[in-house]
């Protein structure tokens, strides 16, 4: 059992649970809670840990012995209550926690390629709100879409609050961050031919009038300023969404939303 707060693999957690640059560097990210570590590949299972006591339970036993039948490999630790709460971002922690290896995806996986659908892809220029990143990759897998393409000035996929509200559909969904989305945007048109389309007040035809069931993808920009102006020119072509009152935007998980299942519709 670890007891101090001092041990080298706490401090790890405690790291990588606080810093985006130490998950980068790792490629490890931490996961809280029963079922969401029951959601986890077991090959992307490093290490897991629970708290004093948790063992004894029937649903302790339960959760040890599903955790050794699906990842013989990954370390199991006992941890005493005080260690544990260090080693948590939540409040109320469910008393087990796993350290996770990230997983590598291609532009291609992205795109379904190989798949029997055409591309459905989302791609988020500069999301900054934890909340939405982990709501649009949630409902990503919902709609069917095929991946998530992200910029390097998002937030970051692997925060605990992303993590947690992705609800573990950040392990079925594929996923890539890219550091020139410009030039990613231009490789699905030019080489994929993908249609990108952006909502914009240029858009002259509304989402439900335009037709998806081709390889698309939609662009979703920064919460307070929308897409740049060099990624949204880049659009295949503006769609608009309607709005009623003196409403001009929706929130960015709300617009994402509306555009995926739209798309699941058509598709339908």
């Amino acid at each position: 059992m670890i007891t101090s707060t001092n041990n080298n693999q706490i401090k790890n957690i405690i790291a990588l649970n606080k810093k985006a640059r130490e998950r980068k560097a790792q490629r490890l990210f931490v996961v809280e809670g029963i079922r969401a570590v029951l959601e986890v590949p077991g090959e992307l299972l490093s290490a897991v840990y629970y708290i004093e006591g948790f063992a004894a339970s029937v649903e302790g036993k339960e959760f040890i012995n599903d955790i050794i039948e699906k990842a013989p490999s990954a370390s199991i630790e006992e941890v005493t209550a005080n260690v544990f709460k260090s080693m948590c971002d939540t409040v109320t922690p469910q008393g087990v926690l796993a350290v996770v290896r990230m997983q590598d995806f291609t532009l291609q996986d992205v795109l379904g390629i190989g798949s029997k659908k055409p591309a459905h892809v989302v791609i988020l220029e500069t999301l900054q709100d934890p909340g939405n990143m982990g709501t649009i990759i949630r409902t990503a897998e919902g709609a069917g879409a095929t991946g998530i393409i992200i910029n390097s000035t998002s937030v970051d996929l692997y925060s605990p609050k992303v993590v947690r509200s992705t609800m573990g559909s950040i392990f079925r969904v594929p996923h890539i961050i890219v550091q020139d989305l410009a030039a990613t945007i231009k490789q699905l048109e030019d080489e994929y031919g993908v249609d990108v389309y952006a909502a914009h007040l240029k858009g002259y035809r509304y989402y439900d009038e335009m037709d998806f069931t081709g390889p698309t993808a939609f662009m979703i920009g920064n919460e307070g300023n929308g897409l740049s102006d060099e990624i949204s020119e880049l659009a295949t072509s503006y769609l608009k969404i309607p709005m009623e009152g003196q409403l001009e935007s929706l929130n960015a998980s709300v617009a994402a939303s509306l555009l995926m299942y739209e798309t699941h519709r058509q598709r339908k």
